[in-house]
């Protein structure tokens, strides 16, 4: 029997079908999705548990005429298979293929960009207030937000201002309790009593002058189907409750929620994940940061860990499984765990506040008033520093030099392996003056035997790796291993100087200056981006001491670097190991 599934490749398709065919839809729409990213891999769970919701949606507005959002955009997967991408779905968050998140450039339907969370609410009350000033107070416009992100401030901030208005816009609260690890705080316990009809209070949603309905069952597709058919005939704002399971429909999906948020290759069938190589590997730098922060607690009880909603991705877990009581997981609120951080800091406490470098950017502000401008010796551990690989551009960390060394205060380190992450964080716990930020890559270290005896690092000193004759590279990070590998491999390398610099802010001026005094060319190579980068704090310090050496630079251009994977993404940004080689030769035959 054909597939129904066959014959879609669009909303208009789907609308020529009955109500009563939409389950048989479901589950062809689950098995094609887990049939995917079984071998291709991506986010799995957050899709499969919004099969129902995405084919109602779809079925009952008349997208994209009517607006829809995706919170975060984990979930969307079945709205791209829906909307005219089930041919190259395959070529999901790779190089050349579509983004794993909604991409307004990338199709119709994709109203809005969502990779970071909590910003549907804001941006689907923008597109209905835009609606109305244009004469089109009918428009349909809906946001499908996670119940973890709709505890996130800015969620918040949408609801506020949501509830005074008069539009036409609904908000559907995808409630599965959990985001990418369980969903935490008052607002998760609060839905929880809804959920089990023991809530006392007036309906929060009813509080903030929302039309509330539900909860209802989200794999019910002919009930929710029913139900938003009178949603869309309700005027003013609305909030739809709808209660799923994240990774329905696969066994294994279903009950390790977390590990199968992204599990990577799975069988399709039984769901067991593939073993991967039984080859040793260096650790990741997250355990190498959540296994350090242990082994520092037990012996500094000031220390104290946080973490906006990411304790496995952060391996802060370690932390939180041995110290409960000093590690905190604050929910989808970069901005509240970086002030949390600076009031814990007044108090003589010693946080580390371990968030993504990208999300990091949502709370820049208290960075800037709460801490620094404070000078709290607050320590900011910035995973995921640098380019990402197939998450793409809303997730790469490569900002962070620049919106971080202009800002008095504070200090700013990249270590270039395990044992200079250890060595970092053990100084920073000693007692440092005022805020410092360590940023370490995704991924795995470069060492096996990495659990070193700690030893302090003096502030602001660079590292000479190696001497050299003519030309110098400064490099910062975990991107100087690269550099390592390159010098290894050129017939000359005594020309070459390797200095990995470890603060961007402050500069090791003493280091500099015989480094302009000693080499004919310099080469800076980081994994931020070029402009307001280390490079130009390099190219800064050469004008203000009157240097005329030739300074070149690598890092990411001014442009936003696509999905793809590390090594790819790293080819397209101008940093991978073949051009920084090209460019090292060429010079070194010039000086020949």
């Amino acid at each position: 029997m054909e597939k129904l599934l066959t014959h879609i490749s669009s909303p208009k398709d789907l609308k020529k079908l009955s109500l009563d065919e939409l389950p048989k839809l479901a589950q062809e729409l689950r098995e094609f999705i887990i049939d995917i990213v079984s071998t291709k891999e991506g986010h799995l769970g957050a899709s499969l548990g919004v099969v129902e919701l995405t084919i109602a949606l779809h079925y009952v507005f008349n997208t994209p005429e009517d607006k829809l959002i995706w919170d975060v955009g984990h979930q969307a997967y079945g709205h791209k298979i829906l909307t005219g991408r089930k041919e190259i779905f395959d070529t999901n968050r790779q190089l050349g293929g579509i983004s794993g998140f909604p991409k307004r450039s990338e199709s119709k339907y994709d109203d809005f960009g969502t990779g970071h969370s909590s910003t549907a609410i804001s941006a689907i009350l923008g597109m209905a207030m835009a609606s109305k000033l244009n004469g089109k107070p009918s428009k349909q416009h809906i946001a499908v937000v996670g119940d973890a992100s709709i505890a996130s401030g800015m969620a918040f901030e949408g609801l506020n201002h949501l509830g005074v208005t008069d539009v036409n816009a609904l908000v559907v609260l995808n409630d599965n309790a959990i985001g990418i690890d369980p969903s935490v705080g008052a607002l998760k316990k609060y839905l929880t009593n809804v959920k089990a009809g023991t809530a006392k209070d007036e309906n929060i949603f009813e509080c903030l002058n929302l039309t509330y309905s539900g909860p209802v069952d989200g794999h019910d597709v002919k009930g929710l189907v029913h139900e938003l058919e009178r949603l869309k005939h309700v005027d003013g704002p609305k909030l739809l409750h709808v209660i799923t399971t994240k990774g329905k429909g696969l066994k294994k999906a279903e009950e390790d929620q977390v590990v199968y948020h992204a599990p990577g290759k799975f069988d399709k069938v039984t769901g067991e994940r593939l073993k991967k190589s039984q080859v040793v590997q260096p650790p990741k730098y997250q355990d190498v940061f959540g296994l350090t922060l242990v082994e520092l607690a037990e012996k500094n009880k000031k220390i104290v860990g946080i973490t906006p909603a990411m304790p496995t991705g952060s391996s802060l877990k370690y932390m939180m499984e041995k110290m409960p009581d000093r590690a905190f997981d604050v929910g989808i609120a970069e901005q509240h765990a970086v002030t949390l951080a600076a009031g814990m800091a007044t108090q003589g406490l010693v946080p580390f506040c371990n968030i993504y470098s990208t999300f990091l950017q949502r709370a820049y502000d208290q960075v800037i008033h709460d801490v620094a401008l404070q000078n709290l010796p607050v320590i900011f551990c910035l995973d995921r520093a640098g380019l990402v690989g197939q998450d793409g551009p809303t997730h790469h960390g490569v900002f962070d030099i620049a919106y971080l060394r202009c800002i008095p205060n504070l200090t700013l380190f990249a270590p270039m392996n395990e044992m200079e992450l250890r060595n970092i964080m053990y100084t920073a716990q000693m007692g440092l003056s005022g805020p410092i930020a360590i940023r370490y890559p995704r991924g795995r270290g470069v060492t096996l035997e990495w659990k070193n005896q700690f030893e302090p690092i003096e502030i602001g000193t660079a590292r000479c790796l190696k001497e050299g004759a003519e030309i110098a590279i400064l490099s910062v990070g975990h991107i100087g291993n690269e550099i390592t590998r390159l010098l290894e491999s050129l017939n000359n390398p005594d020309s070459i100087g390797h200095y990995d610099m470890r603060f961007i802010k402050p500069l090791d001026k003493k280091t500099l200056r015989t480094i302009f005094k000693k080499y004919n060319h310099i080469i800076t190579v980081e994994d931020g981006c070029e402009i307001g980068g280390f490079g130009s704090s390099v190219l800064e310090f050469a004008n203000q001491e009157h240097y005329s050496n030739p300074v070149k630079i690598f890092g990411i251009p001014d442009e936003f670097v696509a999905q793809g994977t590390i090594p790819e993404t790293h080819q397209l940004a101008g940093i991978d190991f073949d051009t920084l080689h090209s460019y090292i030769k060429s010079t070194l035959d010039q000086c020949d």
